[in-house]
């Protein structure tokens, strides 16, 4: 089955067809015995190119993009920096009991986030100045793909103009020479011969190397779009971060601030509840023993039976022992007074007995 041409087939065709009549015209103009033309052949085109490479290689040192991979690394570690984690309920769990330690650590992360937000911002501007020069950059690589695609089609009519030319001296010009050096046996004409067989090897070679920058520049079209495609990914990866990623950062920010105040009001609702509950149960039991003291008390007299009876019972013992003690002092007192009379009687028979026997002064 005959494969029909596709259009990359007949673009090509369209090229070779339009060359050709330049080529030939090109080729006319070239004269081998002319040294700095020959030396000059495509020169012109081969230092565009040379230049042209050397400017692509400056562009891509540049515009080394890893830089930006470097902010996209800083832009991670500085979200990460956040540490939202720290307003998770399990850990507003564990602080609860401490609200004042609680509401610190609320400021704290507060304050973090505050300075983590103008870091963002700082990069989110140096990452939006990096899409724009990526932006510029993938501009400016179009119009090195086609500037690149012009040298291409120069080179082609170069090479294909000098070929023509090498076919017509290797073909006709030198062979001919050649039969006439023959003929004439002239030593100068031989000479010709050999210089215009050394000029064509030299403009061979000139061609030779026209061909290698041909392929220089073939393989500069991959490589320009492939640095190209680069950014492309790149500007579309700072533009997601841009619209998607830190949009979304911030608004789980947010909604994590948000469920740390509501489970922190709810911890301290619940623990309201349970000082109250606590409160309520402590006092409830205080007024059921307070109760069952005061009707207890209230149920008894001023002096129970039982100190009225011991009273009794000692103030009776005081009374006997009070009655005893004054019995003896009686008696005691009868004994003395007897005592005294037989006291007193003695002393008076002693000196009455004194006074009798005593004799009278003469």
């Amino acid at each position: 089955m005959e494969q029909v041409p596709g259009k990359a087939d007949t673009d090509e065709l369209a090229v070779a067809e339009n060359i050709a009549p330049q080529a030939k015209e090109l080729a006319k103009t070239i004269d081998i015995t002319d040294a700095q033309q020959i030396e000059q052949y495509a020169v012109g085109i081969q230092s565009k190119i040379a230049g042209f490479s050397d400017g692509v290689l400056a562009n891509v040192r540049n515009k080394d993009t890893g830089y930006v991979g470097t902010m996209m690394t800083n832009l991670l570690g500085t979200i990460k920096g956040a540490r939202i984690d720290e307003l998770s309920p399990s850990t507003l769990i564990n602080k609860i009991p401490i609200v004042g330690k609680v509401f610190n650590s609320f400021k704290n992360f507060i304050s973090r986030y505050e300075k983590i937000e103008v870091q963002i911002d700082r990069i989110t501007s140096d990452l939006e100045k990096a899409r724009m020069d990526l932006l510029k950059d993938i501009g400016l690589f179009d119009i090195m793909f086609d500037h690149n695609r012009e040298y291409f089609k120069e080179l082609e009519i170069y090479i294909a103009a000098g070929e023509l030319k090498v076919k017509e001296l290797n073909e006709k010009v030198i062979p001919g020479l050649k039969r006439k050096a023959e003929g004439s046996g002239d030593p100068m004409v031989s000479q010709q011969v050999n210089d215009m067989v050394q000029m064509t090897n030299r403009f061979e070679k000139k061609v030779h190397d026209l061909k290698l920058s041909k392929t220089i520049s073939m393989q500069m079209a991959p490589q320009i779009r492939l640095v190209q495609n680069n950014n492309r990914i790149l500007v579309d990866k700072i533009q997601t971060s841009i619209l998607n990623t830190i949009p979304l950062w911030k608004n789980q920010i947010i909604i994590a601030m948000g469920i740390f105040k509501q489970a922190r009001a709810l911890k301290m609702q619940q623990e309201v509840d349970r000082t109250t509950n606590e409160l309520l149960l402590k006092n409830s039991q205080m007024l059921k023993e307070t109760t069952a003291s005061v009707v207890s008390i209230g149920e008894k007299g001023i002096v129970e039976v039982e100190t009225l009876k011991k009273v009794n019972a000692d103030l009776i013992a005081t009374l006997e022992e009070t009655i005893a003690i004054q019995e003896k002092g009686k008696a005691a007192r009868k004994s003395a007074e007897a005592e005294l009379v037989k006291i007193e009687s003695e002393l008076k028979n002693k000196l009455v007995e004194i006074k009798t026997d005593r004799k009278p002064i003469s």
